[in-house]
């Protein structure tokens, strides 16, 4: 079975940086993409940034130049660096990854549980 396992959240003064980190457990053969999404309080979950499986980055509008993600398609890894954190990047952050083949999932999506990252001063 597929888990997605998160680390990294907490709280911050504005101005301030964290880093989330994220990995896949099991057996995982290929995958389309790995990232994060966020759900703050009384809003819908947004993208924040994804990193497909050669590479390729996207970010929401939102957090463009001041959000960084990487990963290790091999060990099937994904960090997000986040940088100059906003009140209004308070949310839980959900880890996700899609399109992933393995002896336990044809081509399934899975999720994290999520992680809160707080913004406050």
């Amino acid at each position: 079975q597929v888990q997605m396992v998160e680390s990294g959240g907490g709280s911050v003064q504005p101005g301030g940086s964290l880093t989330l980190s994220c990995t896949a457990s099991g057996k995982i053969f290929t995958f389309n993409t790995m990232g994060w999404y966020r759900q703050a309080p009384g809003k819908e979950r947004e993208l924040v940034a994804k990193i497909s499986s050669i590479g390729e980055t996207d970010y929401g509008d939102s957090v463009k130049g001041r959000f960084t993600i990487s990963g290790d398609s091999a060990n099937t890894t994904a960090n997000l660096q986040m940088t100059n954190l906003k009140p209004d990047d308070t949310a839980v952050y959900y880890c996700y990854a899609d399109g992933v083949w393995g002896p336990k999932s044809p081509g399934k999506d899975h999720w994290g549980e999520g992680t809160l990252v707080t913004v406050m001063s």
